[in-house]
Protein backbone atom coordinates (compact mmCIF):
# COMPACT_ATOMS: atom_id res chain seq x y z
CA UNK A 1 0.00 0.00 0.00
CA UNK A 2 1.39 3.34 -1.10
CA UNK A 3 2.11 6.23 1.71
CA UNK A 4 -0.46 8.58 1.28
CA UNK A 5 1.91 11.23 3.29
CA UNK A 6 4.57 10.83 0.32
CA UNK A 7 1.27 12.00 -2.14
CA UNK A 8 -0.16 14.34 -0.24
CA UNK A 9 3.13 16.09 0.71
CA UNK A 10 4.05 16.81 -3.16
CA UNK A 11 0.33 18.11 -3.82
CA UNK A 12 0.56 20.58 -1.52
CA UNK A 13 3.78 21.78 -2.80
CA UNK A 14 2.18 21.88 -5.84
CA UNK A 15 -0.81 24.07 -4.30
CA UNK A 16 2.03 25.83 -2.18
CA UNK A 17 3.80 27.50 -5.42
CA UNK A 18 0.59 28.50 -7.26
CA UNK A 19 -0.86 30.71 -4.70
CA UNK A 20 2.43 32.68 -4.47
CA UNK A 21 2.59 32.83 -7.86
CA UNK A 22 -0.88 34.30 -8.62
CA UNK A 23 -0.33 36.27 -5.61
CA UNK A 24 2.61 37.84 -7.15
CA UNK A 25 0.76 37.85 -10.62
CA UNK A 26 -2.06 39.69 -8.88
CA UNK A 27 0.17 42.27 -7.05
CA UNK A 28 1.54 43.20 -10.04
CA UNK A 29 -1.79 43.83 -11.71
CA UNK A 30 -2.75 45.95 -9.09
CA UNK A 31 0.35 47.96 -9.82
CA UNK A 32 0.20 48.17 -13.40
CA UNK A 33 -3.51 49.37 -13.12
CA UNK A 34 -2.68 52.04 -10.66
CA UNK A 35 0.06 53.45 -12.51
CA UNK A 36 -2.57 54.13 -15.41
CA UNK A 37 -5.13 55.95 -13.07
CA UNK A 38 -4.77 59.85 -14.17
CA UNK A 39 -4.12 62.11 -11.70
CA UNK A 40 -4.72 65.64 -11.65
CA UNK A 41 -1.74 66.96 -13.34
CA UNK A 42 -2.41 63.90 -16.41
CA UNK A 43 -5.41 65.66 -17.25
CA UNK A 44 -5.88 68.24 -20.63
CA UNK A 45 -8.93 70.01 -21.38
CA UNK A 46 -9.28 70.19 -24.85
CA UNK A 47 -12.70 71.49 -25.85
CA UNK A 48 -16.15 72.76 -27.02
CA UNK A 49 -19.79 72.14 -26.14
CA UNK A 50 -20.66 69.45 -23.61
CA UNK A 51 -22.18 67.38 -26.17
CA UNK A 52 -20.00 68.04 -29.14
CA UNK A 53 -16.98 65.47 -29.54
CA UNK A 54 -14.24 67.53 -30.54
CA UNK A 55 -13.03 67.23 -34.42
CA UNK A 56 -8.93 66.39 -35.19
CA UNK A 57 -8.09 67.04 -38.27
CA UNK A 58 -6.39 64.60 -41.07
CA UNK A 59 -3.05 65.67 -39.49
CA UNK A 60 -3.56 64.83 -35.66
CA UNK A 61 -0.92 67.63 -34.93
CA UNK A 62 -3.82 69.75 -35.40
CA UNK A 63 -7.15 70.54 -33.43
CA UNK A 64 -10.02 72.89 -34.52
CA UNK A 65 -10.50 75.18 -32.06
CA UNK A 66 -13.27 78.26 -32.43
CA UNK A 67 -11.52 81.91 -31.91
CA UNK A 68 -13.56 85.17 -31.65
CA UNK A 69 -12.70 88.00 -33.50
CA UNK A 70 -14.02 91.61 -34.36
CA UNK A 71 -15.69 92.56 -38.19
CA UNK A 72 -15.87 96.13 -39.03
CA UNK A 73 -18.90 96.92 -37.42
CA UNK A 74 -17.97 95.76 -34.20
CA UNK A 75 -19.31 92.37 -33.92
CA UNK A 76 -17.82 89.37 -32.85
CA UNK A 77 -17.48 86.37 -35.27
CA UNK A 78 -16.53 82.87 -34.24
CA UNK A 79 -14.27 81.36 -36.34
CA UNK A 80 -12.75 77.55 -36.46
CA UNK A 81 -9.07 77.52 -36.71
CA UNK A 82 -6.67 74.78 -36.90
CA UNK A 83 -3.87 75.42 -33.72
CA UNK A 84 -1.16 72.86 -32.92
CA UNK A 85 -1.97 70.63 -30.37
CA UNK A 86 -0.29 71.39 -27.30
CA UNK A 87 -0.56 71.00 -23.17
CA UNK A 88 -2.64 73.92 -21.84
CA UNK A 89 -4.72 74.18 -24.95
CA UNK A 90 -7.14 77.04 -23.96
CA UNK A 91 -4.11 79.46 -23.03
CA UNK A 92 -3.13 78.30 -26.70
CA UNK A 93 -5.99 79.36 -28.06
CA UNK A 94 -6.35 82.47 -26.09
CA UNK A 95 -2.56 83.42 -27.82
CA UNK A 96 -3.98 82.84 -31.04
CA UNK A 97 -6.24 86.23 -29.87
CA UNK A 98 -3.60 88.28 -29.35
CA UNK A 99 -3.05 91.66 -32.09
CA UNK A 100 0.04 91.14 -34.04
CA UNK A 101 1.17 91.86 -37.18
CA UNK A 102 1.59 88.09 -38.09
CA UNK A 103 -2.28 87.53 -36.90
CA UNK A 104 -3.86 90.75 -38.41
CA UNK A 105 -2.05 89.64 -41.63
CA UNK A 106 -3.57 85.94 -41.69
CA UNK A 107 -6.70 87.55 -40.95
CA UNK A 108 -6.79 90.39 -43.78
CA UNK A 109 -8.91 88.68 -45.94
CA UNK A 110 -11.60 88.58 -43.56
CA UNK A 111 -11.98 91.72 -42.63
CA UNK A 112 -11.72 90.64 -39.09
CA UNK A 113 -9.23 91.96 -36.68
CA UNK A 114 -8.26 90.35 -33.01
CA UNK A 115 -9.71 91.52 -29.91
CA UNK A 116 -7.34 91.26 -27.68
CA UNK A 117 -4.72 94.17 -27.04
CA UNK A 118 -0.86 93.71 -28.91
CA UNK A 119 1.65 92.75 -26.16
CA UNK A 120 -0.85 91.01 -23.76
CA UNK A 121 0.91 87.79 -21.92
CA UNK A 122 -1.34 85.02 -20.54
CA UNK A 123 0.54 84.89 -17.00
CA UNK A 124 -1.79 82.30 -15.80
CA UNK A 125 -4.60 80.11 -16.10
CA UNK A 126 -6.63 78.37 -12.70
CA UNK A 127 -9.43 75.95 -14.00
CA UNK A 128 -11.95 74.24 -10.94
CA UNK A 129 -13.18 71.12 -12.24
CA UNK A 130 -15.93 71.39 -9.59
CA UNK A 131 -17.24 74.57 -10.36
CA UNK A 132 -16.22 75.52 -13.43
CA UNK A 133 -14.65 78.21 -12.77
CA UNK A 134 -11.51 79.57 -15.47
CA UNK A 135 -9.37 82.41 -14.14
CA UNK A 136 -6.88 84.15 -16.22
CA UNK A 137 -4.40 85.80 -15.22
CA UNK A 138 -3.41 88.58 -17.87
CA UNK A 139 -0.50 91.15 -18.35
CA UNK A 140 -1.14 94.88 -17.77
CA UNK A 141 -1.50 95.71 -21.59
CA UNK A 142 -5.01 93.44 -21.29
CA UNK A 143 -6.06 96.70 -20.58
CA UNK A 144 -5.34 99.08 -23.72
CA UNK A 145 -8.18 98.77 -25.62
CA UNK A 146 -9.38 101.78 -27.68
CA UNK A 147 -13.11 102.46 -26.08
CA UNK A 148 -15.57 100.73 -24.11
CA UNK A 149 -16.71 98.65 -26.95
CA UNK A 150 -14.12 97.26 -27.27
CA UNK A 151 -13.86 96.61 -23.88
CA UNK A 152 -17.38 94.53 -23.97
CA UNK A 153 -15.84 92.65 -27.03
CA UNK A 154 -13.16 91.84 -24.88
CA UNK A 155 -14.98 90.20 -22.27
CA UNK A 156 -17.16 88.29 -24.36
CA UNK A 157 -14.49 87.23 -26.62
CA UNK A 158 -12.29 85.76 -24.00
CA UNK A 159 -15.76 83.92 -22.44
CA UNK A 160 -17.09 82.20 -25.34
CA UNK A 161 -13.78 81.44 -26.64
CA UNK A 162 -12.83 79.31 -23.29
CA UNK A 163 -16.15 78.13 -22.54
CA UNK A 164 -16.09 76.46 -25.56
CA UNK A 165 -14.12 74.01 -23.45
CA UNK A 166 -16.31 71.45 -21.78
CA UNK A 167 -14.97 71.71 -18.20
CA UNK A 168 -15.56 75.33 -18.63
CA UNK A 169 -18.72 77.28 -17.65
CA UNK A 170 -17.54 80.67 -15.89
CA UNK A 171 -14.42 83.10 -16.59
CA UNK A 172 -12.77 85.86 -13.74
CA UNK A 173 -10.62 87.86 -15.28
CA UNK A 174 -7.00 88.79 -13.42
CA UNK A 175 -4.60 91.61 -13.77
CA UNK A 176 -0.80 90.92 -13.03
CA UNK A 177 -2.27 88.20 -10.41
CA UNK A 178 -4.87 91.18 -9.02
CA UNK A 179 -8.70 91.33 -9.26
CA UNK A 180 -9.61 94.59 -10.64
CA UNK A 181 -13.06 96.86 -11.17
CA UNK A 182 -13.35 98.12 -14.03
CA UNK A 183 -11.46 98.58 -17.43
CA UNK A 184 -9.75 101.15 -18.66
CA UNK A 185 -13.35 102.41 -19.91
CA UNK A 186 -15.18 101.90 -17.45
CA UNK A 187 -16.49 98.28 -18.03
CA UNK A 188 -17.45 96.60 -15.01
CA UNK A 189 -14.36 93.61 -14.69
CA UNK A 190 -16.04 92.34 -11.44
CA UNK A 191 -17.07 88.84 -10.71
CA UNK A 192 -17.06 85.92 -12.83
CA UNK A 193 -18.55 86.76 -16.46
CA UNK A 194 -20.59 83.34 -18.06
CA UNK A 195 -21.32 82.73 -21.58
CA UNK A 196 -24.56 84.98 -22.83
CA UNK A 197 -25.61 87.82 -24.80
CA UNK A 198 -23.22 87.90 -27.55
CA UNK A 199 -23.72 90.78 -29.99
CA UNK A 200 -27.07 91.96 -28.31
CA UNK A 201 -29.45 93.96 -30.48
CA UNK A 202 -32.12 95.83 -28.17
CA UNK A 203 -33.07 94.89 -24.42
CA UNK A 204 -34.37 91.73 -22.91
CA UNK A 205 -37.46 91.97 -20.87
CA UNK A 206 -38.20 90.21 -17.77
CA UNK A 207 -41.42 88.62 -19.11
CA UNK A 208 -39.66 87.71 -22.91
CA UNK A 209 -36.96 85.55 -24.37
CA UNK A 210 -34.03 85.51 -26.38
CA UNK A 211 -32.67 83.37 -29.07
CA UNK A 212 -29.45 83.23 -31.01
CA UNK A 213 -29.84 84.01 -34.65
CA UNK A 214 -27.14 84.06 -37.46
CA UNK A 215 -27.07 86.67 -39.91
CA UNK A 216 -24.43 87.17 -42.97
CA UNK A 217 -21.62 89.84 -42.54
CA UNK A 218 -19.64 90.29 -45.96
CA UNK A 219 -15.52 91.79 -46.52
CA UNK A 220 -16.81 93.41 -49.65
CA UNK A 221 -13.18 94.26 -50.71
CA UNK A 222 -12.01 90.37 -50.71
CA UNK A 223 -15.46 89.02 -51.28
CA UNK A 224 -14.93 87.20 -47.85
CA UNK A 225 -18.62 86.46 -46.49
CA UNK A 226 -18.87 84.91 -42.71
CA UNK A 227 -21.81 84.32 -40.05
CA UNK A 228 -23.04 86.33 -37.20
CA UNK A 229 -24.21 85.52 -34.01
CA UNK A 230 -26.72 87.86 -32.56
CA UNK A 231 -28.70 87.54 -29.54
CA UNK A 232 -32.05 89.00 -30.08
CA UNK A 233 -34.53 89.34 -27.24
CA UNK A 234 -38.14 88.04 -28.65
CA UNK A 235 -41.57 88.80 -26.41
CA UNK A 236 -42.09 84.59 -26.45
CA UNK A 237 -41.61 83.86 -22.36
CA UNK A 238 -39.58 81.13 -23.78
CA UNK A 239 -37.29 80.65 -26.46
CA UNK A 240 -38.46 78.37 -29.58
CA UNK A 241 -38.02 77.15 -32.96
CA UNK A 242 -40.96 79.18 -34.46
CA UNK A 243 -39.78 82.58 -33.40
CA UNK A 244 -35.90 81.84 -34.16
CA UNK A 245 -37.03 81.55 -38.07
CA UNK A 246 -39.67 83.74 -37.82
CA UNK A 247 -37.00 86.19 -37.41
CA UNK A 248 -34.15 84.52 -39.20
CA UNK A 249 -37.11 85.15 -42.38
CA UNK A 250 -37.66 88.95 -41.26
CA UNK A 251 -34.11 90.21 -41.67
CA UNK A 252 -31.42 91.61 -39.31
CA UNK A 253 -32.17 94.84 -37.45
CA UNK A 254 -30.93 97.63 -39.83
CA UNK A 255 -28.69 99.13 -37.57
CA UNK A 256 -26.12 95.98 -37.47
CA UNK A 257 -25.18 95.90 -41.58
CA UNK A 258 -25.98 92.37 -41.89
CA UNK A 259 -27.68 90.39 -44.49
CA UNK A 260 -28.58 86.83 -44.14
CA UNK A 261 -28.93 83.75 -47.09
CA UNK A 262 -32.70 84.24 -47.29
CA UNK A 263 -33.84 85.74 -50.74
CA UNK A 264 -36.23 88.34 -51.29
CA UNK A 265 -39.37 86.80 -51.63
CA UNK A 266 -39.02 83.42 -49.80
CA UNK A 267 -42.24 83.56 -46.97
CA UNK A 268 -41.38 81.44 -43.57
CA UNK A 269 -45.10 78.97 -43.33
CA UNK A 270 -44.35 76.90 -40.09
CA UNK A 271 -41.72 74.58 -39.28
CA UNK A 272 -42.23 71.33 -37.33
CA UNK A 273 -40.06 68.76 -35.79
CA UNK A 274 -39.77 64.60 -35.77
CA UNK A 275 -37.11 62.50 -34.75
CA UNK A 276 -34.40 65.15 -34.91
CA UNK A 277 -35.35 66.79 -38.15
CA UNK A 278 -36.87 70.27 -38.45
CA UNK A 279 -39.25 70.69 -41.25
CA UNK A 280 -39.41 73.87 -42.42
CA UNK A 281 -41.63 75.65 -44.60
CA UNK A 282 -41.52 78.25 -47.08
CA UNK A 283 -43.02 79.70 -50.19
CA UNK A 284 -41.27 81.63 -53.48
CA UNK A 285 -43.38 84.47 -54.59
CA UNK A 286 -42.16 84.16 -57.75
CA UNK A 287 -40.32 81.47 -59.63
CA UNK A 288 -37.78 79.43 -58.55
CA UNK A 289 -34.34 80.56 -59.25
CA UNK A 290 -31.79 79.18 -61.85
CA UNK A 291 -28.95 78.64 -59.47
CA UNK A 292 -31.76 76.46 -57.03
CA UNK A 293 -29.21 74.07 -55.49
CA UNK A 294 -26.98 76.50 -54.51
CA UNK A 295 -29.87 79.24 -53.06
CA UNK A 296 -31.50 76.09 -51.21
CA UNK A 297 -28.59 74.88 -49.48
CA UNK A 298 -27.42 78.62 -48.01
CA UNK A 299 -30.70 78.56 -46.96
CA UNK A 300 -30.12 75.47 -44.91
CA UNK A 301 -26.83 76.08 -43.85
CA UNK A 302 -28.40 79.55 -42.46
CA UNK A 303 -31.51 77.69 -40.99
CA UNK A 304 -29.40 75.09 -39.74
CA UNK A 305 -26.56 77.57 -37.89
CA UNK A 306 -30.01 79.33 -36.56
CA UNK A 307 -31.59 76.14 -34.69
CA UNK A 308 -28.18 74.62 -33.39
CA UNK A 309 -29.20 76.23 -30.11
CA UNK A 310 -31.92 73.66 -29.95
CA UNK A 311 -29.87 70.58 -28.80
CA UNK A 312 -32.98 68.08 -30.42
CA UNK A 313 -32.72 68.96 -34.19
CA UNK A 314 -29.75 67.20 -35.70
CA UNK A 315 -30.84 68.08 -39.48
CA UNK A 316 -32.94 70.69 -41.34
CA UNK A 317 -35.36 69.76 -44.69
CA UNK A 318 -37.22 72.29 -46.56
CA UNK A 319 -40.59 72.14 -47.79
CA UNK A 320 -42.48 74.30 -50.37
CA UNK A 321 -46.51 74.80 -49.34
CA UNK A 322 -46.45 71.69 -47.80
CA UNK A 323 -44.24 69.40 -50.38
CA UNK A 324 -40.85 68.22 -50.42
CA UNK A 325 -38.21 69.49 -52.55
CA UNK A 326 -39.26 66.48 -54.79
CA UNK A 327 -42.63 67.01 -55.02
CA UNK A 328 -42.41 70.60 -55.85
CA UNK A 329 -40.39 69.77 -58.86
CA UNK A 330 -36.89 70.60 -57.12
CA UNK A 331 -34.39 67.74 -57.97
CA UNK A 332 -31.47 69.50 -56.07
CA UNK A 333 -29.14 67.68 -53.36
CA UNK A 334 -29.68 69.29 -49.85
CA UNK A 335 -27.42 68.57 -47.23
CA UNK A 336 -29.46 68.60 -44.25
CA UNK A 337 -26.95 68.21 -41.22
CA UNK A 338 -26.98 71.20 -38.71
CA UNK A 339 -23.36 72.85 -39.82
CA UNK A 340 -20.55 72.06 -36.64
CA UNK A 341 -19.10 75.31 -37.65
CA UNK A 342 -20.39 79.19 -38.59
CA UNK A 343 -17.19 80.03 -40.18
CA UNK A 344 -13.57 78.25 -41.52
CA UNK A 345 -10.87 80.31 -42.08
Amino acid sequence: MVNRNKIIIPVMVIILVLAVGLTLKFKDFRKEKSSNVLTGDDIEIIRSDDDYEFDITDDDSMRETILYFKDKQGLLVPVMRRLPWEEGIAKLALRNMIDSPELRESLSLTGLSPIIPAGTEILGMSINPDTGLCKVDFSRQVLNVESKEDEENLIDGVVYTLTEFPTIKEVQFLVEGKTISTFTHGTSASGTFKRENINLAGNISESGSKVLVYYKGENYEENFEYYVPVTVPTLAPVPNIYTALELLFDGPPSELGLTSDIPEGVTFHGVDVSNGTAYVDISFDTDYPSDAGVVLNKMVRNIGLTLSQFDDIQEVELLVDGKTLDDAGLDVYINATIPTFANEY
